[in-house]
């Protein structure tokens, strides 16, 4: 009996061994890959960055000449000029262009508070919706030309959490958030600093904002690419 006891303890112990050892194979040969997976992602994202950078570059390099053209042909033609005038206008109004005028610069940068016992920590980061409303007081202010981290905002632009960042124009940013905006700097100022208005309620999460006034403040301009796959011109008795 007392064999038959230590024979079933040995078949145990033996069937617990094989399982360990296979478990931890698993777990180990698992982790090998999914490092190598990491490190293969990491390195294809390093190159798409520089892909991008490298076409970035060559964008603004033709942008640079095209400007130079436009600019030779508007001093051999009356026409012409009036046709850059008229181009350059435009583009300021569709955010294609660098633009500088007063206004004011916002920067707005997560919570320092200690957190209390049972306190949610997502509540004192900055997210996508208190840079919305902050946006979106400042248009209503009259503000003509706004950025967010230097990238322009435009009707296409995207303002949205990933995690604990925000993306705007599909390029990834974490806090602090600077937003630079072109008008009147005082009415943009005390739209911002209304009773009860954007600034107070994110100050009661301690969400800290600074506000400054400049005569000269710079927007960037959009340096994405702007496509319409639906929307088309409307043409007065065409198709419905």
């Amino acid at each position: 009996m007392k064999n038959n006891v230590i024979i079933s303890i040995a078949f145990v112990c033996l069937v617990l061994g094989i399982m360990f050892s296979t478990q931890f194979r698993t777990v180990k040969n698992g982790g090998n890959v999914n490092i190598q997976r990491a490190e293969e992602l990491t390195n294809k994202l390093n190159e798409v960055q520089k892909e991008r950078d490298g076409l970035k570059k060559q964008i603004n390099e033709l942008e640079s000449k095209v400007s130079k053209y436009e600019e030779s042909a508007s001093k051999t033609s009356a026409v012409t000029k009036s046709l850059k005038d008229e181009l350059d206008k435009y583009k300021e109004l569709a955010g294609l262009s660098d633009v500088e005028g007063p206004g004011v610069i916002v920067t707005i940068n997560d919570s320092d508070k200690q957190l209390q016992p049972g306190q949610d920590q997502n509540a004192f980061l900055v997210h996508d919706e208190d840079l919305l409303k902050v946006v979106n007081e400042l248009r209503a202010a009259g503000a003509e030309a706004i950025s967010l981290n230097d990238q322009r905002l435009i009707s296409t632009s995207e303002i949205r959490c990933v995690g604990p960042t925000v993306n705007v124009n599909s390029v990834r940013y974490a806090a602090p958030y600077v937003i630079r905006a072109i008008g009147n700097p005082e009415t943009l100022d005390a739209a911002l600093k209304l009773k009860g208005g954007v600034v107070d309620t994110l100050s009661n999460w301690g969400i800290q904002i600074s506000i400054k006034r400049s005569d000269k403040v710079l927007v960037k301009k959009y340096d994405g690419v702007i496509s319409f796959k639906y929307a088309k011109p409307y043409t007065e008795g065409g198709n419905k």
